[in-house]
């Protein structure tokens, strides 16, 4: 018997719209999605028809800031990975000044593009409890017994001693050496390891898909995972009254083929950031396109007192903004290679 033309067009559109149906999130990740990062259904709808989802997260802390965002993207997942790899290309927009990776291990014509003026630091007016610079005080005290800051040239040595504080403070994370354990710039000292611990204790999203992945951000380097990937950068961005200088540790992970991990955590910030960790998601969905899950906490120190409040409401609404931007060029960038 040969269908009338009506039901062949039903037929049809019945396949087509199969067809168009989303592929479902990963069950595990979107069990992270839910769970830990807050995302409601509606959200994970836009994810899995390619818009982005993005949202505040609460606070653990005074001075802490949390935001979670998701994107799906018509691209490999691995095309993703090469392009964070290439760090200078991936992080390069209008706020990012300098940037390079350091090599393994560092060196300091590592830091050759970097450039220290005044206004990234100024050595003269420097002490302890009192720096315009997260320093600890005995580096504090280094560049005012090295550094003449009356002799010509002062600036200059100011700056290529800052490089090599910054290179010795790279070389002792990376080497399992230490790390800087109090900055005492100002009138009460931060200690950024205890603030990286207890924002790492309110992300048990970085253990739900691999459960080592913590210790291997605690114990770097003596407690590696086996196929763990890790680099570190430094950038030089603007932000706020005057530009900082920080230094990120990103490491990238495979739970299995279907799925990647990317961490990155503030070993080193000049200025406005006490600690911050931020974990991205990259899981297959369906042939040539994976979902993109990115988090981060951050803990400032400017963000407490009686303006915290709005300064952290301002902070948080300025951080979805850029998630989203920030979501929807890696989307752009990926669909269009």
């Amino acid at each position: 018997m040969i269908p009338r033309a009506g039901t062949i067009v039903l037929a049809l559109c019945a396949g087509c719209a199969a067809l168009a149906q989303p592929i479902e999130i990963d069950p595990a990740v979107r069990a992270v999605l839910t769970t830990h990062l807050r995302f409601s259904d509606g959200e994970l709808d836009d994810v899995r028809r390619g818009r982005v989802a993005k949202h505040g997260l609460p606070s653990h802390a005074a001075g802490e800031v949390a935001v979670a965002g998701a994107v799906r993207i018509n691209a490999p997942k691995a095309a993703f990975f090469v392009r964070v790899r290439d760090i200078a290309r991936f992080k390069s927009g209008p706020d990012v000044l300098q940037i390079g990776r350091f090599s393994t291990p560092p060196v300091l014509d590592d830091l050759a593009a970097l450039t220290v003026d005044e206004g990234d630091f100024d050595a003269r007016s420097c002490r302890v409890g009192d720096c315009g610079i997260r320093l600890p005080a005995a580096t504090i005290e280094r560049f005012a017994r090295e550094i003449d800051d009356k002799a010509p040239g002062a600036p200059s040595r100011a700056s290529t001693l800052f490089k090599q504080v910054l290179l010795e403070t790279v070389t002792a994370y990376m080497s399992g050496a230490g790390q800087v354990m109090q900055y005492d710039d100002g009138a009460k000292p931060i200690r950024p390891n205890d603030e990286f611990e207890a924002i790492l204790a309110g992300m048990p999203e970085i253990g739900a898909l691999m459960p080592a992945l913590p210790d291997h951000l605690r114990r770097f380097p003596s407690n590696r995972l086996p196929d763990a990937e890790d680099f570190l950068y430094w950038s030089k961005e603007k932000f706020g009254m005057a530009p900082f200088i920080t230094v990120t540790h990103v490491t990238i992970a495979c739970p299995s083929p279907s799925m990647c991990l990317m961490t990155t955590r503030d070993v080193y910030s000049s200025r406005y950031l006490d600690a911050s960790v931020a974990l991205a998601i990259a899981s297959d969905a369906g042939t040539g396109a994976f979902d993109l899950v990115y988090d981060n906490r951050s803990r400032a120190n400017a963000l407490k007192g009686m303006l915290g409040g709005l300064r952290r409401a301002l902070t948080e609404r300025r951080a979805r903004g850029g998630l989203e931007e920030s979501l929807k060029t890696v989307k752009m960038s990926l669909e269009k290679r």
